[in-house]
């Protein structure tokens, strides 16, 4: 399927009234269902194809995202990849987007943390989601399309979280990763404690990390901490950057930091 149903445009357009906003234009893009053995439930995928890709024979490297319906982060972040394919910024690249069914489940670790627990019915399934995102959804990607083996991850938020923990628990799944205001603070910062052991984990290829907070008094301070730790230990085969934005807050740190992020840390052309 090539653009969303005009109950779900209908959806999106009185959404983005109501706060306010404009609406994103929802790019031409695919749409399909897969069932997932690692969660046990059917999955949404929506997949943007960048300019020149139905006329070419080529092959294309991969951004994918959690957060990745048409109601939810796809349709702007699809929008900045397309424009700054079209300008020469970034090398031309699919975006592949999952829809979301229990967000707070499938983002988040196991947690100690009682008051962790009570933000949603089940938590910790990040390990399941992410064996569903690379050992299902990134082969049926790459058997429907044409994909170089580059992938990258981007996130925000809880989905940031899930990143950040995706770069340090499997190293080498992902060459680049983008986080933005990731919640760090999950599970009493766990993630940051584990880190010094962590970021020096042999991997495949060169990586690159790029991610930045807002002026959360939650988060920013495990950013930096996990900065601090980059700086020492500079990790071998890693180009990162922390460019925090502490101007932005954490409902416009997303859309503040994308293409400064994508030009930084996606393909050059």
């Amino acid at each position: 399927m090539r653009s969303p149903s005009p109950a779900l445009a209908v959806a999106l357009i009185l959404a983005a009234c109501s706060s306010g906003l404009p609406p994103d234009p929802v790019l031409p893009h695919d749409t399909f269902t897969m069932r997932s053995e690692s969660l046990d439930e059917q999955r949404r995928i929506n997949v943007y194809l960048p300019p020149g890709y139905l006329d070419s024979t080529a092959t294309f490297p991969v951004l994918y995202m959690p957060d990745g319906g048409v109601a939810e982060d796809f349709p702007h972040i699809t929008n900045t990849v397309d424009a700054l394919i079209k300008e020469g910024a970034i090398a031309p690249c699919l975006v592949v987007g999952i829809e979301n069914t229990q967000r707070r489940r499938d983002l988040t670790g196991p947690t100690e943390v009682a008051k962790d627990r009570e933000v949603a019915p089940v938590v910790g399934g990040s390990a399941a989601f992410r064996e569903f995102v690379l050992r299902e959804l990134v082969p049926e990607i790459e058997l429907r399309y044409r994909c170089t083996e580059r992938r990258a991850l981007v996130g925000e938020s809880l989905a940031g979280l899930f990143v950040i923990e995706t770069f340090l628990l499997s190293p080498s799944s992902f060459e680049r990763c983008i986080a933005m205001s990731p919640s760090l603070w999950w599970n009493d910062h766990d993630l940051v404690r584990r880190a010094p052991s962590l970021v020096n984990a042999k991997v495949e290829r060169p990586r690159r990390l790029w991610f930045t907070t807002a002026n959360e008094t939650d988060i920013a301070p495990y950013c930096d901490q996990l900065a601090a730790v980059l700086q020492e230990q500079q990790p071998h085969d890693l180009k990162w950057t922390y460019a925090p934005r502490k101007d932005l807050e954490h409902h416009t740190i997303f859309r503040g930091t994308k293409e400064a992020a994508f030009r930084a840390a996606l393909w050059q052309p």
